[in-house]
């Protein structure tokens, strides 16, 4: 079983940059930069309204196999290393878990996600469940999760088998320390190295997208207004004049 000491977080203006771009903004100008698979398919949100970004922890389960973990290590609290990740947290940060799409098995309970809560975790995104919700619900945690269950988290087919590495969460591929967006369109991850582009060229697409939107709520015509033609531009160009950007 594998645990790397610490990760490289993000600068918290890129941060805060992509928390108000958004996920579907961010999934689809990271698609326009050839990055096609950043949206985490199948963890959903459980929070409805919530709204996270930070940088990525990682935890790794596999299939449960005797010679390597027995249940007598149950008994020892610290070899279980869903805790581990959770001694890493710091305040913004968000736990990624590959928990193999299994939805027997309850990553955290109520206990864990309290303790993380308390040393400034802003969310869970996890590809299987927790346990546990009537409670962990309101923590105030962003949860993206497949499901729940009454189950603990070795209780059937899978084991924390290591932390802070690559994780692929349902074949979107995650490292730690990349930058999740998280809302109610799902999670998505944006690399670090492309982060200053993602925003930029997200800042650029929203500024015509006010524009847009304000013309097809007069009923203005979709062909015309979006995505905005060349038709439009001057259209646009003189109503940003009268409407500087604040």
């Amino acid at each position: 079983m594998t645990e790397t000491e610490d990760i490289t977080r993000p600068p918290a203006h890129l941060v805060a940059a992509l928390g108000r771009i958004g996920a579907a903004t961010a999934s689809s100008t990271l698609a326009r930069l050839g990055i096609r698979n950043a949206h985490i398919t199948g963890p959903v949100s459980f929070t409805p309204g919530q709204a996270i970004a930070g940088p990525a922890l990682t935890l790794q389960f596999m299939p449960k196999r005797e010679d390597i973990y027995g249940e007598g290590e149950y008994l020892d609290p610290e070899k279980q290393l869903h805790r581990h990740v959770l001694y890493h947290a710091r305040p913004g940060d968000i736990v990624v878990v590959d928990a193999r799409g299994d939805l027997t098995s309850g990553v955290f309970g109520e206990m864990m996600l309290t303790y993380f809560k308390g040393r400034g975790g802003l969310g869970v995104v996890i590809d299987g469940c927790i346990r546990d919700f009537p409670q962990a619900k309101t923590l105030g945690l962003g949860l993206w999760v497949r499901g729940v269950t009454p189950n603990f988290h070795t209780q059937t087919n899978i084991f924390p088998y290591a932390v802070n590495v690559p994780i692929a969460m349902n074949n979107c591929f995650v490292v730690p320390g990349d930058i999740i967006v998280a809302d109610d369109d799902g999670a998505v991850v944006v690399p670090v190295a492309l982060a200053t582009e993602v925003i930029e060229q997200a800042d650029i697409h929203h500024e015509w997208e006010d524009f847009s939107r304000l013309r097809l709520s007069e009923g203005g015509d979709l062909r015309r207004y979006y995505p905005l033609s060349d038709a439009a531009r001057p259209e646009y160009e003189a109503w940003r004049a009268k409407n500087p950007k604040q």
